[in-house]
């Protein structure tokens, strides 16, 4: 399984429902379940679908969609990347007790795990 490292304050938006678009610089062939590492901890702490990637995003678009990458519209001023890109997250679920993984190095984005959470 893979798990996405995800920084807490974003992770925490993610499985909170309030944000379903993770915000990113790649277009990516990855879909399905994945697993929502919480950046630096060491912790696999949910799970979602990664159902979609939509992009690359125009700046009007990135706005106009801003409140499903969990951001208010009026604090982009410019794209994050060269190419940016939504990857559309479904049915995040926070996990009942984080399950702690072995990092492996040099990963900065994605993790493949060893289990399915």
């Amino acid at each position: 399984m893979k798990g996405l490292m995800v920084r807490e304050e974003w992770l925490n938006k993610i499985l909170s429902g309030e944000k379903i678009w993770e915000i990113r610089g790649k277009n990516i062939q990855v879909r399905g379940r994945i697993a929502l590492i919480q950046s630096g901890s060491g912790l696999v702490v949910g799970k979602c679908e990664l159902a979609d990637v939509v992009g690359p995003l125009s700046l009007r678009e990135f706005r106009k969609n801003a409140h499903l990458a969990g951001v208010e519209p009026e604090i982009i001023r410019g794209m994050p990347y060269d190419k940016t890109y939504a990857w559309v997250l479904k049915n995040a679920q926070r996990l009942s007790k984080p399950v702690p993984y072995t990092h492996p190095y040099g990963a900065v984005i994605w993790v493949n795990l060893d289990f399915e959470v």
